[in-house]
Order: structure tokens, then sequence, then C-alpha cells
């Protein structure tokens, strides 16, 4: 399809003050760009950033878009802020939200293999795993949160316990504190941070006391992870 043929594809993420992470949300864009020739890819926020969604669904009003949100819950931004913001042109259409997805649990199972081994060790039959989420009191979003810890938990063949850094709970230092408590002798606690990109939740999720901590599932250098680049593509192919 060339561009006039193809909706835009605005990618909306939440925003962040890190120039890590806005490095990292930056190279997610491109990489996505880079898989769909011919279709124009704009970054937009709900928050922190701009230009935001409002701005630029008025910027491409009267044009077919697709917004797919760069959230891996949907929660308040993506029932509310995305909402409005595409309710005054039905040309502007709305994709989910990132999540859940197995091939994002495919990749949270990757970068805690990858963080074990960093540590000195594979991941190992004592140790516990928890699920760092950013959370929401929107309880569509912590439940969307909770099916990633089991989508998890089948990828890594162990219980997962779901934890947030806000609005709900337990929270993470909650959870790692009782998978410590109930750990065998050897065992470590290991965070899978299921956070986009580094930023304040991570800086946060880190402070929490695990043994060992993944990254994110985007990272501002190294490779754009293809599975996280085929889901927001999926997502704009499921409603373009």
């Amino acid at each position: 399809m060339s561009t006039s043929e193809a909706p835009v594809l605005l990618a909306c993420a939440h925003g962040t003050r890190s120039p890590a992470g806005r490095a990292a949300v930056s190279r997610l864009v491109d990489a996505v760009a880079a898989e769909l020739p011919g279709t124009e890819v704009v970054p937009t926020w709900v928050d922190v950033q701009t230009p935001d969604l409002a701005a630029r669904t008025e910027e491409y009003a009267g044009r077919p878009a697709v917004v797919v949100p760069l959230l891996l819950s949907a929660g308040y931004h993506v029932y509310v802020d995305v909402a409005e913001a595409v309710a005054a042109d039905e040309r502007h259409r709305v994709s989910a939200a990132l999540g859940p997805d197995r091939a994002l649990a495919r990749l949270l199972a990757r970068r805690v293999h990858e963080a074990c081994a960093a540590a000195g060790a594979p991941l190992g039959s004592a140790d516990a795993v928890v699920l760092a989420t950013a959370g929401s009191s929107d309880r569509r979003a912590v439940a969307d949160c909770a099916a990633v810890a089991e989508l998890l938990g089948e990828e890594l063949g162990r219980p997962v316990a779901v934890s947030y850094l806000a609005a709900a709970r337990p929270r993470v230092a909650e959870a790692v504190a009782s998978a410590r408590a109930g750990l065998a002798d050897g065992g470590r606690v290991v965070v899978a941070n299921y956070l986009l990109a580094p930023g304040y939740f991570l800086d946060l999720s880190r402070a929490a006391g695990a043994d060992v901590d993944t990254e994110p599932l985007a990272v501002p250098e190294g490779e754009v992870p293809p599975e996280l680049v085929d889901v927001v593509v999926s997502r704009y192919r499921s409603v373009a």
C-alpha cells in the first residue's frame, strides 16, 4: 500500500522524562516503521511529552488513522484519554493495548533468563519470580497484568506472582518480601519488569529488594525486540 492508502499509525506511548526511556520508545517506533513500508508511523503520547494524542488527532483530522496504544494493559489512558482523543473523527480508530499477549510473555521470559545469566547463574528451581507491573486503579488493567503473570508462568514452568508499583496491591516490595520468606536454600527472588521502557517505574522496581531484576521490554541500545515490534504491527493491522 502507498502512504496515501494506508491509515497513519499513531504510536501512542505514555511519555517519560527519562532520556533512556525516550530513546527506547523512539527506537521501537522506528523499528515498527521499518516493518510497515508505505505506512506513516508517527509517535505521540498521553502524558509528559508532546505532541499529545489530542494534538496528533487534530493534525491528522480527516485522514484514516489507527492509534496503537504502546501501553501494556488497558486502563484509564486507553478507556478515557485515547477514546476521547479519537471520538471526534470517525476515520480514527483504536487498537487494543499491547498486552496481555503471549509474545510479550515470551519476551519477558527471555529477559528473565538474560538477567539470571548476567547475575551469575541460570534461573534455578529454587528461584522465585515476581512480575512487576506499573499498576492501575482500573480493575480491567489489573486483570490484564494478572493474565500476563499466568502466561509468564507457563513460559517459565513455575508460578509467577503479580505485583504493582502503584494503585494496586501487592506492591512490588511486598511481593518480593513475601517471595523471600518462602525461598528454599540458595534461591533468589527475580523480578521480571513488565514495563515498556526505562523510567520512574523501573527505578522504583529496582529499589524493591530483589536479588535479580530484568531490563524492561524496550531498551535504549542493542536489539529492538522483534516480539515487541510484531505485537505493535499486529495491533495496527487488526484494525487498519
